[in-house]
């Protein structure tokens, strides 16, 4: 069982940047994949990026190009999202997810692929 806790959200205004956190309860922290997933209001949640379990390797939605980074540290059993030039169509709840797995598939641009969510963390981008 792993459970998984985000924080850093907030209002900001376009142009600005913040950063998710997501911690992560357990010992085997790197042996999932995380990713980061966004739910705007009256839409489907999308994929925004992934990261493996050794973090060499990240995965990226087009719309979030050059602007957002994944990372993780396995220490401090922790996935980041740094997100810079927001738009205010970046406006979401923003969800961390969780899959036992030692590689990425082309699946796990999908969320039902994923085991573990947290339970979301508000980010506003005025204009």
């Amino acid at each position: 069982q792993v459970q998984l806790v985000e924080s850093g959200g907030g209002l900001v205004q376009a142009g600005g940047s913040l950063r998710l956190s997501c911690l992560a309860s357990g010992r085997t922290f790197s042996s999932y994949v995380m990713g980061w997933f966004r739910q705007a209001p009256g839409k489907e949640r999308e994929f925004v990026q992934g990261i493996s379990g050794t973090g060499d390797r990240t995965y990226y939605t087009d719309s979030v190009k050059g602007r957002f980074t994944i990372s993780r540290d396995n220490v401090k059993n922790t996935v980041y999202l740094q997100m810079n030039s927001l738009k205010p169509e970046d406006t979401a709840v923003y969800y961390c997810a969780a899959k036992q797995s030692y590689s990425w598939t082309a699946a796990m641009h999908t969320s039902s692929e994923y085991t573990y969510w947290g339970q979301g963390t508000q980010v506003t981008v005025s204009s």
